[in-house]
């Protein structure tokens, strides 16, 4: 098999382990002696959704709304599927989220929630504070993502900024309920999936400002003030750790980065190629991290150490992009470009990085492939991989090559995933 094609499908192994008709069904619980709602938001929920309804029993009550991405949709039988905004929300989102909400507030004692939890639903669950409009969110999350501020701060931001986010959910429901979770962060706290609506908030009003003020983000003012008040303590406070409104919330992550790289890895090797899983826990500016990745495949190269060829290196996590320039591509893709910059054409390594939902940032693409001769016939094309990494263009330099990976929607997500193959 060529490296290339080792690659891709190495990656779409790593989707599969998380894919959530294989992962879900066996989490199910018992159907309560009440009504049985789901609910639920993000990139995962409607395959998430379909496998609620595939697996339960067709007798018992189900019923529910879950959101989705737009393109990310599908039938889901008795549960509805709302594709809406993302990154940024919308008012399809808004209307939906308070849909949940209501449905949430009506069950009694003997119901059950089933929330099911994936990356992306902080943005689709977009149920704006009172006094916050939709234009004041929508610009606050512009700018966060733009800051290059890791996710975890950037959610302690948006549940101070929600109705529904931050466990608020939680406290609106007088059901026993259960989260299933696919993780799509480090650390696989379900508090940071999709900013938590069912899980506890450590975080507080003043650090939400402090997130604001480090990253040096200009929120709308009607924004900032709602923060501010909240500080002052004249807003209540997201549920913290210990609340009453956890008491039958249990949140259970049934899907996570280090599953994926495990097949990854059991795929590489079932292909007589050694393989070292470097955790899915790394994070960073995508274009210095791949710097670090450079220097040990240098060492592997030239030493034959720490690891000895051939050999592939798999990682997963989430680094982030600090946006200066007015290019197109997502933290894949800048990745790879700044590894191939930093590599040089050194002989014989390929590597590829994608983001397991099939997106990578703002493009059509889950990510891209770097091969030892990317860089030379970029320079032939006329292209300078320097300038295009400094404009934050890494999509167009792997698109003039053909070397973007299309996947389409996966319909998971457990962050990224990358692999470096050494011959």
């Amino acid at each position: 098999m060529n490296p290339r094609q080792l690659l891709l499908d190495s990656f779409h192994a790593a989707v599969a382990a998380a894919d959530p008709l294989r992962v879900l069904p066996r989490h199910l619980p018992q159907p309560p002696r009440g009504r049985t709602v789901v609910v639920g938001a993000g990139k995962a929920a409607a395959s998430m959704a379909l496998a609620v309804d595939r697996h339960w029993p067709s007798a018992a009550p189900l019923e529910g709304l879950v959101i989705t991405r737009y393109r990310h949709g599908l039938a889901a039988g008795r549960i509805r599927v709302v594709e809406a905004g993302h990154p940024l929300p919308d008012e399809t989102g808004r209307k939906a989220a308070r849909e949940i909400l209501r449905l949430v507030e009506r069950l009694g004692p003997e119901d059950l929630l089933l929330g099911l939890i994936s990356g992306g639903g902080s943005a689709l669950l977009s149920l704006p504070a009172p006094g916050i409009a939709m234009r004041d969110l929508r610009a606050t999350t512009a700018a966060l993502l733009r800051c290059g501020a890791p996710i975890q701060e950037i959610n302690a931001v948006r549940k101070h900024l929600s109705a529904i986010l931050g466990g608020r959910l939680a406290a609106a429901c007088r059901a026993r309920a259960l989260a299933l979770v696919i993780s799509d962060v480090t650390g696989d706290e379900p508090i940071h999936v999709a900013s938590g609506p069912l899980a506890p908030d450590p975080a507080s009003y003043a650090d939400a400002i402090e997130v604001l003020d480090r990253h040096r983000v200009a929120a709308p003012r009607a924004v900032r003030a709602h923060l501010e008040r909240g500080a002052r303590g004249e807003l209540s406070e997201t549920p913290k750790p210990g609340d009453k409104a956890f008491a039958q919330v249990e949140n259970r992550v049934i899907a996570a980065a280090h599953g994926s790289l495990q097949a990854a890895c059991e795929f590489l090797q079932r292909h007589e190629v050694p393989a070292v899983n470097l955790g899915g826990s790394v994070t960073g500016e995508a274009r210095e991290v791949a710097k670090v990745y450079g220097a040990l495949v240098r060492q592997i190269v030239r030493y034959r150490e720490p690891f000895t060829p051939p050999v592939a290196l798999v990682s997963g996590g989430e680094c982030t992009v600090t946006v200066r320039g007015r290019g197109r591509g997502g933290r894949a893709s800048e990745f790879l470009l700044s590894l191939g910059i930093d590599l040089g054409g050194v002989p014989a390594v390929h590597a590829l990085a994608c983001d397991t939902d099939g997106v990578d940032g703002d493009g059509d693409n889950a990510g891209a492939i770097l091969s030892p001769d990317s860089l030379a016939r970029a320079a032939a094309l006329g292209l300078n991989a320097p300038k295009m990494l400094a404009n934050n263009d890494s999509y167009a330099f792997f698109a003039a090559l053909s070397d973007l990976v299309v996947t389409g929607p996966t319909r998971t997500n457990v962050n990224d995933y990358r692999a470096i193959l050494i011959a």
